[in-house]
């Protein structure tokens, strides 16, 4: 038996994970702003999940209560805090001109009651910035945090347009990220063009994980593009899978070519897929009608 408790999932940053927080009593509702402790200190965030029962174990951490819902004097303050965040960025833009590092300013939040100001930002390399922290401790007098970030959860920061012509997923609703590799491709049967499957952050498109599940599922004991099966007793390689219309495309040892439905493949008793490499097997092969071959 699972262990439950009651939460509300509240964003600290923009597009940041939700973190869970334990009802504290009160009537708090979608969009209002709660002051909680973070990782940071004391911290306020705007509610997007309102109260439901959760298994601690999918959580994951362990769960703090919130402390209070966030009252007119904490909204005044917070209004306070934000302008104080902006002007935050904009002096350690200078700044970092100043010491002339090599890393992009993305976003500032100071936390309640002025205990700490934490900076995120971007670099392709690594930074000492050291001298930089002493100079905007100087200018805000409060305790200083630069985070870095990586090459996706900068776009959540700074937003984007994907290649699909819409807002990239990253600026506008993902908020954590799946590793994406060139299998989640491949298996897709995309061409691997990497101008066609990088998202404007320089790294595969967080897409490619949408529908891989599907193609999995659907590709399921089917052989591969460029294998090597038998058909029938003779040795046939596969030109191509077509996914949509659930065909596999083959071409025979003796010149033929063939259409197989997927039915054919998974029944498991006709097709036997053979290890070797389809350009070795005959002298017949033509390199003009086999599709692929090297």
């Amino acid at each position: 038996m699972f262990l439950t408790a009651e939460v509300y999932g509240i964003e600290l940053t923009p597009l940041g994970p939700l973190i869970y927080y334990t009802d504290n009593g009160e009537k708090i509702d979608v969009n209002d702003i709660v002051i909680v402790m973070s990782e940071f200190g004391m911290d306020y965030g705007k509610v997007l999940i309102g109260k439901r029962e959760m298994s601690i174990e999918d959580i994951g951490y362990d769960l703090r209560p919130v402390i209070r819902k966030a009252t007119e004097e904490d909204l005044n303050n917070i209004k306070e805090y934000e302008k104080e965040a902006e002007r935050a960025i904009s002096v350690t833009k200078d700044l970092v001109k100043k010491h002339g590092l090599n890393m992009k300013i993305l976003y500032a939040k100071m936390l309640m009651d002025r205990s700490r100001l934490v900076i995120y930002f971007s670099s392709k390399n690594r930074v000492d910035f050291r001298e930089l922290v002493k100079d905007i401790a100087k200018e805000f007098k409060t305790r200083i945090e630069l985070r870095q970030v990586g090459a996706r959860d900068e776009m959540k920061f700074i937003k984007g347009v994907g290649l699909c012509g819409l807002k990239s997923c990253c600026s506008y609703w993902l908020r954590e990220f799946d590793s994406v590799t060139l299998k989640h491709a491949k298996r897709q049967q995309m061409m691997i063009n990497t101008a066609k499957i990088t998202g404007p952050c320089g790294r595969l498109l967080c897409c490619l994980k949408y529908e891989y599940d599907f193609y999995i599922e659907a590709l399921k004991n089917i052989p591969d593009e460029g294998s090597v099966i038998k058909y029938e007793g003779k040795k046939a390689k596969v030109i191509t899978v077509n996914v949509f219309l659930s065909r596999v495309t083959i071409y025979t040892e003796d010149g033929e070519t063939l259409s197989l439905p997927f039915e054919y493949f998974r029944s498991g008793e006709n097709v036997e897929i053979d290890g070797n490499n389809g350009a070795n097997i005959s002298g017949t092969w033509s390199n003009n009608v086999i599709d692929g071959e090297d």
